[in-house]
């Protein structure tokens, strides 16, 4: 048994800065962790961790030290062998990294175990493996320990499996939910009257993988069973009736995954079984480990959001039963896993579902695509805002693109033959780019063929987006009409077919013209007399391409994760570049007043408000929460008349986006004194929630609140 002690008690967003080096650094590790064995107490008074790991490594190659990544705020105090001693010290460098010398030189297969006792903090965000992201954090009501967080031991994350059990001592005020299979827990009362107790909860993971994520709070099981699933919900108990929507949602996206990608290990005898938690907030919307789902607080809502829930469940596959080789083939897991999430929007609402991911993801990749590359991810720190523009939003658009260019059932192929070969096992890009290559098909007649080459050169391996401009001039001819004109971008080394739509006097005519450097001449024929700018192109979103309207938006978007860390006036800033293009942008205007508003700067932040009612009003909710801001800043100053006045404006327009009429009618009833401190949720220009970095996954701005979450914390 652990002997129990106490110890004393942002993201930069930036296209220039976009790495956290302490976090990413590529490290050969000598030694991979195989199991573990992890007893850890969280001590919510002084909000730290103390913990013992006893680890069992195997050598990879001629080794005299075990290298391992801890979280930098762990003290460690001791790392013994067999008992003894053993020297170990911390990366002057890189403050995650911990090197244990060993008492003689391992070759390769050979085995040794360790044993680290270790203790602090592991909330901070500044100090996390990524900087700005808080992976576990440890309250007085609530605490969650992830993986990302480095709370234990790790070698080669995010590619290791390995197995272990999980002791969690906790106040027994708290139940614990995680990945494996848990014990009945055992209760242990505290020691002098009124003195708290504590619990214990042990959790085996006998299958390899990267287990190691937990919640634990005011959690109440729900037991779920859905269309032949079992899932286990853990809520707070005035949240248990959200849980037959949510288990309904679950069950069918399960489903369509199990049929598109291909049943989970194990699952042939019979579907998986899944645990759902909804754990505290903090900088994650949601997180994914084995056989565990996790939704955030702020996003679990009276009905299930099916975007944010289908990419998490598409992590079953692609994050645990398929890992990245190293942290740069991430794309293949987090870029598929986000796409999953538009496949299902499909599958569920249409074409029109599929479109407004679609440009979610553009917007999303819009912010950041000139900072790295896709298959540079390991120069990101992961979950960062530009790690999900790049890897997820961006790497979702590239898998869509690959599917237009294959076709419905040769990318359908690939992602089942894919899954099936790398079960249970690593991934790489270079492998998904084989097996790709062997699922092209043929050119069509009068079509440019497919270039796998230059296309994952592109969409990969380069940076950059392309804004296309269209010339031509319309000629009859004696069979119809000729169209000859030009294509321009600025990407030089750019080479991909794209398709145009031909708007006639009859039926539209679809034609693919190969775009190669920045100036691509083509010339059509069509049946029709084309219409007066009836020329599109990319009619059907397949493409990743720039616009001055996705470029606003993706701007907005910088100032909406600058704004979730109190970033006010950075914020600011990026939403004064957003309407120097378009100063009609009501979304603009609504985010600078809400960044006014925290700031108390309130005739600045009625400007605002006042100036996005008079907008574009796109989305439709700024009108009614425009008029509720305005209602709160008259409140605030004692003009009580005139904040009954927008109040009922805001009533008036029927608008109940997020409950915005009950929002209204609270403080009909009571005025508005000022209270800031749990706004509702929120979405962000790219279809985010607002109070988390922007490739989180959620439903479309149209359809979600506006508020920002207001930072109090110090870190």
């Amino acid at each position: 048994m652990l002997k129990i002690y106490r110890l004393p008690a942002v993201l930069a967003l930036s296209v220039l800065v976009v790495a956290s080096a302490m976090a990413q650094a590529p490290h050969s590790f000598p030694f991979r962790a195989t199991n573990y064995d992890v007893e850890v107490f969280l001590h919510p008074e002084d909000q730290t961790i103390q913990a013992q790991a006893t680890v069992d490594f195997i050598a990879d190659q001629v080794a005299k030290t075990v290298l391992v990544e801890l979280h930098p705020d762990l003290h460690v105090t001791s790392v013994k062998m067999a008992g003894q001693p053993v020297t170990f010290a911390r990366d002057n460098n890189s403050p995650l990294l911990l090197t244990v010398a060993l008492p003689s030189t391992a070759t390769p297969g050979k085995q040794i175990t360790l044993t680290f006792d270790y203790s602090g903090p592991v909330s901070s965000e500044e100090d996390s493996p990524t900087k700005g992201i808080r992976f576990a954090s440890v309250e007085k009501t609530a605490a969650y320990l992830l993986l990302p967080a480095r709370w234990f031991p790790l070698t080669n994350y995010p590619s290791n499996r390995y197995t272990g059990k999980f002791h969690l001592i906790v106040p027994n005020t708290f139940a614990v939910a995680g990945t494996g299979e848990a014990d009945p827990p055992t209760m242990q009362p505290g020691i002098g009257i009124g003195a708290p107790g504590q619990a214990s909860y042990v959790f085996h993971c006998d299958k390899p993988g990267p287990n190691g994520s937990f919640v634990a709070g005011n959690l109440q099981l729900t037991p779920a069973p859905a269309e032949g699933y079992q899932f286990s919900f853990y809520t707070p108990p005035s949240q248990t009736a959200t849980v037959a929507s949510y288990a309904g949602s679950l069950a069918q996206i399960m489903s369509y995954f199990a049929d598109t990608f291909g049943p989970l290990s194990g699952s042939q005898g019979g579907p998986p079984s899944l645990t759902v938690v909804q754990m505290p907030d903090g900088s994650l919307p949601g997180y994914s480990a084995p056989g565990l789902l996790l939704i955030s607080a702020r996003q679990w809502t009276s009905r299930a959001n099916d975007r944010m829930l289908s990419q998490l469940a598409a992590g079953q596959w692609w994050g645990d039963r398929v890992l990245p080789a190293t942290a740069a083939d991430v794309w293949i897991t987090d870029g598929l896993s986000r796409y999953a999430e538009a496949m299902y929007a499909e599958q569920s609402g249409g074409v029109a579902a599929l479109n407004k991911a679609l440009e979610d993801f553009a917007v999303g990749a819009l912010m950041f695509e000139d900072a790295n590359t896709i298959s540079e991810a390991d120069r990101i720190g992961a979950y960062s805002d530009p790690y999900r523009s790049i890897v997820a939003d961006k790497g979702a658009m590239v898998f869509h693109m690959l599917r237009a260019e294959l076709g419905d059932d040769a990318f359908t192929s690939l992602l089942k033959d894919f899954y099936k070969q790398h079960e249970g096992k690593t991934a790489t890009i270079d492998s998904f780019e084989r097996l790709t290559a062997t699922k092209a098909p043929p050119a069509k007649a009068g079509e440019p063929p497919l270039n796998l080459v230059s296309f994952f050169s592109q969409w990969l391996n380069s940076t950059g987006v392309p804004e296309f401009t269209l010339q031509y001039i319309v000629y009859r001819t004696p069979k119809g009409f000729q169209v000859i004109g030009t294509i321009h971008q600025e990407l030089d080394t750019f080479r991909m077919p794209v398709e145009v739509k031909v708007e006639t006097e009859g039926n539209p005519e679809f034609k693919k013209i190969l775009v190669t450097g920045t100036t691509s001449q083509f010339k059509l024929e069509t049946f029709g007399r084309p219409k007066p700018n009836g020329i599109t192109i990319d009619p059907n979103n397949n493409l990743l391409k720039s616009s001055p309207r996705l470029r606003v938006h993706a701007t907005i978007s910088r100032g909406e994760a600058l704004a979730t860390l109190g970033k006010y006036y950075e914020a600011v800033q990026e939403y004064q570049r957003a309407l120097d293009v378009q100063p009609t942008n009501s979304l603009a205007h609504f985010r600078m007043g809400e960044a006014m508003f925290y700031q108390k700067n309130y005739q600045a932040a009625a400007n605002a408000f006042r100036a996005a009612l008079g907008g574009d009003l796109d989305p439709k909710w700024v009108e009614v929460w425009g008029h509720i801001y305005m209602g709160k800043i008259y409140d605030v100053l004692g003009q009580r008349e005139r904040a009954v006045n927008e109040y009922n404006l805001a009533q008036h327009s029927k608008d109940d986006t997020a409950g915005a009429q009950s929002e209204a009618a609270r403080y009909m009833q009571k005025p508005y004194n000022g209270d800031n401190s749990s706004p509702p949720a929120t979405a962000t220009a790219s279809g985010n929630p607002a109070q988390v970095p922007a490739a989180a996954t959620a439903d479309s701005a149209s359809d979600k609140q506006p508020t920002l979450k207001k930072r109090t914390d110090s870190n």
